[in-house]
């Protein structure tokens, strides 16, 4: 890694507040705001203070790396430059040896792998904020969905998804969502591995069959009505294109915590644009990865710099239409991931795109400009003004007439306290601003470690095939309408138990027992739902925080 003096990310410390260094000093208001800012351990430079819309180069505002697991929020009125700011916040990251992953909405992140060219522009920003601005690459993996786009597929199994994060990808109502989860349970306690959109069609299927509506009778039971919506919904979603998202091999989230053989953080890009008609799909799964990410880290409390900083582009979408549940344990989520290392940042237009509760989580603000034009504007601008503490400034017309590149910064100090409100003309990103070349990033992808562990899809004996096999004496198969006698799934788990295959739980007692106690029974369930509180809470958990244990 390059040792350039007073680089971004490098952490040296600012002039001091008031010091002259060829610039007028600063006015009476400034050295308080300015002196907020001195920290004295590692920082990220974000740029300097702006008063009364003049520029003050000896006051730079920046934000501790020890804090950047206290989570944040970057927002603003389109083309004020949020996107920009997160690319100069990932650069510095990268270069303090932190991984990032930056979710990619509009396609102009892959940018970021390559060096910045210099301009007018580039030269006078540098200029106005003393950034001795180099043109500098960042080690890069690029990612998408599925593989549909430029990047390494990721895929997730139906079963470490889990039922909640699925009922918000197929829009299924809270009823549908329950009956949901009974068939989760189920498939878990007969050893049905749920890796694709056809395992879990299997299952429903079998489930409102003659043979197998007995098996759900003592906790409930599945409907055929609820479960023609599930099997319609799934129809309707692989049509359109999304049953690549689901299999093996599944995506370890351990991959985004890498570090470049230079010691500089991995940055993974998460490729979005070809999916972006399909907002609920994509934001669905990256509240995946984070919550697969949660369990598997251990507890680290407080270190001296994050373990990776993750990045939610376009966050108002994952909040769109969630149920209350779903919100909960988001919320959970975010509080608790803190503690293992790990930073999220929400990127949306204003402040209220993100609910209360997950709002009070986020200790590092940056503000970009809003707009104010209607009536619903003025109401937002001033809801916005009144989340920041007291400042001398008009936040109502300061954040009105920002230019692009310029926003109000308040973030968490060292001692863990807010910052003064500092209006700030930020930094450039010294990488590329705009998307790599189709070719260099096809190039990169191809010649990834990840690309050869993840681009072939494989198709292993799963549910679907297990109910495949012969049945004695059933009647015409649900799945392809032939008639095959053979086993059923308890017969199945008996089997493994004898020597074949070990299914994940053992079946008896545990079927005449609520769904509360054979789902909640372990100790992990109990002390997770203490902190959501419902049966449908409980499910929630068990999905969002992995503890369906997947095969690596």
């Amino acid at each position: 890694m390059s040792d350039r003096r007073n680089a971004p990310g490098t952490g040296a410390a600012p002039p001091a507040p008031g010091t002259r260094t060829g610039a007028p000093a600063l006015p009476q208001e400034a050295p308080e705001i300015a002196a907020g800012y001195a920290f004295t351990g590692p920082a990220l430079d974000l740029g300097a203070l702006l008063w009364e819309g003049t520029c003050l180069p000896d006051a730079q505002i920046r934000v501790p790396l020890t804090m950047l697991n206290r989570h944040g929020l970057v927002a603003g009125a389109t083309g004020t430059g949020k996107t920009k700011t997160l690319q100069l916040i990932a650069e510095q990251l990268s270069a303090q040896g932190v991984p990032v992953f930056l979710a990619d909405v509009k396609g102009d992140l892959s940018g970021i792998a390559a060096p910045g060219q210099p301009n007018d522009k580039v030269r006078s920003r540098a200029a106005e904020v003393h950034q001795p601005w180099q043109g500098t690459g960042f080690p890069a993996e690029f990612l998408a969905l599925g593989g549909i786009g430029h990047g390494v597929p990721v895929r997730a199994t139906i079963t470490s998804f889990g039922p909640v994060l699925l009922s918000k990808v197929l829009q299924l109502n809270q009823t549908q969502e329950q009956s949901l989860g009974l068939i989760f349970h189920y498939a878990d306690t007969k050893g049905l591995e749920l890796i694709d959109l056809k395992d879990l069609r299997a299952v429903v299927a079998f489930l409102t069959s003659d043979e197998g509506k007995a098996e759900l009778k003592n906790i409930g039971g599945l409907s055929t009505a609820t479960a023609g919506v599930i099997l319609r919904s799934l129809t309707a979603f692989e049509a359109e294109g999304m049953g690549d998202f689901f299999g093996e091999p599944e995506f370890d989230t351990a991959e985004l915590l890498r570090t470049a053989p230079d010691g500089r953080g991995m940055v993974s890009v998460l490729e979005l644009a070809a999916v972006q008609d399909r907002p609920r799909l994509f934001s669905t799964f990256l509240m995946w990865l984070l919550a697969d990410l949660f369990h598997d880290l251990p507890e680290v409390g407080d270190d001296d710099r994050p373990k990776l900083v993750f990045f939610f582009d376009e966050a108002h979408l994952l909040f769109d239409d969630a149920s209350k549940a779903f919100l909960d344990a988001i919320t959970q989520t975010v509080r608790l991931i803190r503690s293992k290392g790990v930073g999220v940042f929400f990127v949306t237009q204003t402040p209220k795109d993100v609910p209360a509760e997950v709002l009070g989580q986020l200790g590092n603000r940056v503000q970009h400009a809003l707009r104010a034009f209607t009536p619903d504007d003025q109401k937002a601008l001033r809801a916005t003004v009144k989340t920041f503490p007291d400042s001398p400034y008009d936040l109502e017309e300061l954040l009105t007439g920002l230019g692009t590149g310029e926003a109000v910064v308040t973030v968490l100090s060292e001692k863990g306290a807010p910052t003064p409100v500092a209006a700030t003309r930020l930094r450039a990103p010294e990488s590329l601003m705009g998307p790599l070349e189709a070719e260099a990033l096809d190039r990169t992808v191809t010649e990834s470690a990840l690309h050869k562990r993840y681009a072939q899809a494989v198709d292993r004996e799963s549910a679907y095939e297990k109910l495949q096999e012969p049945r004695p004496g059933k009647g015409p198969d649900e799945i392809t309408g032939e008639r095959r006698p053979g086993k059923g799934p308890d017969e199945m788990v008996d089997e493994g138990e004898r020597g074949g295959e070990a299914p994940r739980r053992k079946a008896g007692k545990d079927e005449d027992r609520s769904v509360v106690e054979q789902v909640v029974g372990s100790g992990m369930f109990k002390s997770l739902a203490r902190s959501v509180g419902t049966q449908i809470g409980r499910e929630i958990t068990r999905s969002l925080f992995g503890t369906a244990r997947r095969r690596r």
